[in-house]
This record gives structure tokens, C-alpha cells and sequence, in this order.
């Protein structure tokens, strides 16, 4: 299972690199984006564990993750460079845990992602998604609220992955996580391929 978990993430890295390569010139002429996948995470739940193992493995395979711990040092506005990261980035992954909606930072992010028209892929570990809800200590306006729970019921209800981390295979969930980032950036690349195409030939006319 593991082989060939690796062996369809590679195939489909190879289509990334193909898709890449095509667009080359106009990338060229681009300023090159701080990340290709921003990691969207409560910290104490699972920097440790499935955010620093994906980070790390989408590294090894070539790609540009942002992780707050990995790519921030002391001194470091947090939103100063989280904010900029999102918006360059072309995929988020939002890892929603137990402790995940008492964050204001991580409902931040995930808004900023909604906000920015990002593709989301949700990882629900170690909790399920009917069991996320916004919590409300007074101190958020109601805009802020409604935005929110907006975001967070946008990704309650789109296909994600699941993981229970005291009985999951760990080696199973990072490949098949690893292969639906892969997917979704081949299919970005692809769309973003076409818009260029038909803008060209639009402009042509």
C-alpha cells in the first residue's frame, strides 16, 4: 500500500513538474511566491506531529510549504509575513483538532484563505467535523462571528481526509495527504494553464 501511495505521488509530481514547465516563460517573468501550500494549524495539537510531518515531506518532495515554526523566526510580526504567504500561496491545507476553533489565529487564517479564493483541502485529526464550532468568549465583534462560522462550515462541507492519530497507520495518512495536495496543485496548474491560454487567444481576436 505505502509502495504504491509513493510510487502515485511521484506520477503525479512528475505531471506538476510537466504542467510547470509549460507555463516556464510567463513564470519566469513572475516574482517567485513565498509558498505553494500554506499549512493552517492549532500548534499545540499538531505541530509536533501530522503539520510538521506533512511540512516536512512536501519539502523533501520539492514543493514550498509554509508552516509558521519552519519558516518564521523571533522577531518575526505574525501576520506580516502569515498574511503575505496566503496570498501567494496556491493551495491551503486547514488541519482542524480538538482544540483548533478556540484559536483566533487559526479561524484568522482560514479566513484570510476563504477570503483569498484559495482551494482548502480540511484534515479533520482526531475530531469530527459536526464537532467544530465557533467559540465565543465575548471578546469578537459579531461581523468577526458571522465570518467566522461562515468559513468554518465552508470547510465542513468540503471532501477532506480524516485521521485518528492513536490508532491511524501514520505512513498511510502522510502519502495519501501528500497525493491529494499533489492532485489538487496538477488541476490548479492546469486551470491556471487554460486562463492564460484563452486570455492569449482572446486578446489576439
Amino acid at each position: 500500500m505505502q509502495q504504491s501511495c509513493s510510487s502515485s505521488a511521484k506520477n503525479l509530481c512528475r505531471k506538476l513538474v510537466q504542467v510547470r514547465t509549460r507555463n516556464s516563460i510567463q513564470a519566469a517573468a513572475k516574482t517567485r511566491p513565498l509558498c505553494d501550500i500554506f499549512i493552517n494549524h492549532r500548534g499545540i495539537d499538531t505541530k509536533r506531529t501530522i503539520a510538521g510531518l506533512l511540512h516536512d515531506h512536501l519539502f523533501r518532495l520539492g514543493l514550498r510549504p509554509f508552516l509558521d515554526s519552519r519558516n518564521m523566526k523571533p522577531g518575526d510580526r505574525l501576520f506580516g509575513k502569515i498574511k503575505p504567504a496566503i496570498g501567494d500561496c496556491k493551495l491551503g491545507v486547514a488541519i482542524f483538532s480538538p482544540n483548533y476553533c478556540e484559536s483566533y489565529f487559526c479561524l484568522q487564517e482560514l479566513a484570510l484563505l476563504m477570503e483569498n479564493k484559495k482551494r482548502v483541502i480540511p484534515i479533520f485529526c482526531d475530531v469530527k467535523p459536526s464537532q467544530l464550532q465557533v467559540m465565543d468568549y465575548g471578546i469578537r465583534s459579531d461581523e468577526q462571528l458571522q465570518m467566522f462560522k461562515w468559513v468554518l462550515e465552508e470547510a465542513k462541507y468540503t471532501v477532506g481526509l480524516t485521521f485518528d492519530t492513536s490508532k491511524g497507520d501514520w505512513s498511510e495518512f502522510l502519502n495519501s495527504a501528500t497525493e491529494a495536495v499533489f492532485k489538487n496543485l496538477v488541476e490548479l496548474e492546469a486551470e491556471s494553464s487554460n486562463r492564460r491560454s484563452t486570455y492569449i487567444l482572446q486578446g489576439r481576436e
